[in-house]
């Protein structure tokens, strides 16, 4: 690989291996490495410009990844680049200079289309260039070569539109490539490999079809039930169980948990969604997602390394929710018969304190005559840096309702709480939510 300077060292070998060729072709010709616009004063020579750099399409990704996900170094970066460069050429034209010039760089370049190490090592030692001392060029792994640019008359006579005043002279453009430039960052060295270790397991990743709740495992046929603390998460699918059921694991929260190797069969998993299977705290209602985690021992000693993954399995986690009171007191504020009331309500699993979270509440057996009261109440804002992760009970503040007797619900993050229905067909309210109720009075 090159240092910065091998750009300009390309430039300087390009000069010289064009300056040899001439010298006997066109006697008294020389190579400058100028803009086109520079005075040439009436001389004869060929003018090498830089014009234009590019990424080499080939070589351009070749050294990544040069960084690992925390940032460390694994190996220099480097840039691999292609110049292209705008030949023109002066002289007299009517002794033919320009097109005798012209006729000399081609033939040159066509039948030594690349740079000698040799003369990059002399462009290196050019007392006119002390600067080009500390290149490396010369070490670079790829050789540089030089190729005739497809070039239109549109682009080059917008590539001479750039030189203000300049009359267009005979010109020529050439690609150089590949120029690899290497960083001088130090990759931050790795212990050597001991021994390697080879590990040939037949691969089987696990597949999640659906994942629900159920108040009884042990029965089959046991209805499907909205997922809620409690109660028995259940995830159907194939290839669920690894070869060692100790090494089969759900991913709940962002946190692998053991699971019970009696509760593990190929198509189904369970998992009890309370103590002591899992520390509820870490779970938020809304949507959650599991995955069915296989991971596998590797290593001398040996220690778990993530293998097998499963799909994500998404679910809704509803809130459970009690409350403290359910007799309310509020208060008339402003004296039209419409209370003010706080209301607190304790949840299962807490509240993050970046969920949103609303109180709902409907009345209670409302006439037939009208619709029923309904009132929504956005929790007290507790995204700020000093309020805990996490709460357990939140108050709202209820203002302008009615007095009565409401049903009672929370959203979180979208997820409702459960309300319990009257299922005794002799009950006036038969097929009808019926708590938790609160009664505002």
């Amino acid at each position: 690989m090159s240092n910065y300077l091998a750009v300009a060292t390309t430039t300087v070998a390009l000069k010289r291996t064009l300056q040899d060729a001439i010298d006997v072709d066109v006697p008294g010709a020389t190579v400058t490495a100028n803009r086109p616009d520079a005075n040439t004063n009436g001389s004869t020579g060929v003018n090498i410009f830089l014009y234009s750099v590019t990424p080499n399409p080939h070589l351009r990704n070749m050294d990544l990844p040069t960084r690992s996900a925390g940032g460390r170094i694994l190996q220099r970066p480097q840039a691999a680049i292609n110049l292209h460069y705008l030949l023109t050429f002066y002289g007299d034209d009517t002794q033919m200079e320009p097109q005798r010039l012209l006729g000399s760089v081609v033939r040159t370049l066509h039948s030594t289309p690349v740079l000698a190490r040799s003369v990059i090592r002399e462009a290196i030692a050019d007392p006119s260039f002390p600067f080009l001392a500390r290149s490396d060029l010369d070490q670079e792994v790829e050789i540089v070569k030089f190729s005739p640019s497809l070039i239109s008359l549109e682009e080059l006579s917008r590539l001479w539109s750039m030189f203000s005043q300049t009359p267009y002279a005979l010109s020529a453009a050439y690609e150089a490539s590949v120029i690899l430039i290497e960083s001088q960052d130090t990759p931050q060295p790795t212990k050597p490999v001991r021994q390697p270790g080879l590990y040939v397991v037949p691969f089987q990743q696990p597949v999640i079809e659906r994942v629900f709740a159920v108040d009884d495992d042990e029965d089959e046929n046991s209805p499907h039930e909205p997922v809620i603390i409690g109660r028995t998460l259940v995830v159907e699918g194939q290839r669920l169980r690894n070869a060692d059921p100790n090494e089969t694991m759900i991913r709940l929260a962002g946190v692998d948990i053991p699971l019970d190797p009696a509760h593990i069969r190929p198509s189904r998993i369970s998992v009890l969604l309370d103590a002591p299977a899992l520390d509820v705290a870490m779970l938020r209602a809304g949507v959650q997602g599991t995955q069915i985690v296989h991971p596998m021992e590797m290593g001398d000693p040996p220690i778990p390394h993530r293998w097998q993954e499963s799909n994500v399995g998404a679910f809704v986690l509803h809130p459970t929710i009690t409350l403290p009171a359910t007799d309310i007191a509020g208060v008339d504020v402003d004296g039209d018969g419409l209370l003010a009331a706080e209301i607190t309500v304790d949840f299962e699993p807490p509240v993050g304190k970046g969920q949103r979270v609303a109180l709902l509440l409907d009345e209670f057996n409302a006439p037939g005559n009208r619709a029923p009261h309904t009132y929504a109440f956005p929790a007290p804002y507790r995204n700020t840096p000093a309020a805990p992760d996490s709460t357990s009970s939140i108050t709202f503040d209820a203002e302008h309702v009615v007095p009565g007797t409401y049903l009672l619900r929370v959203r979180v993050s979208g997820a409702e709480s459960l309300m319990v229905y009257d299922d005794d067909p002799e009950s006036d309210t038969y097929n009808q939510f019926i708590e938790p109720r609160v009664t505002i009075t």
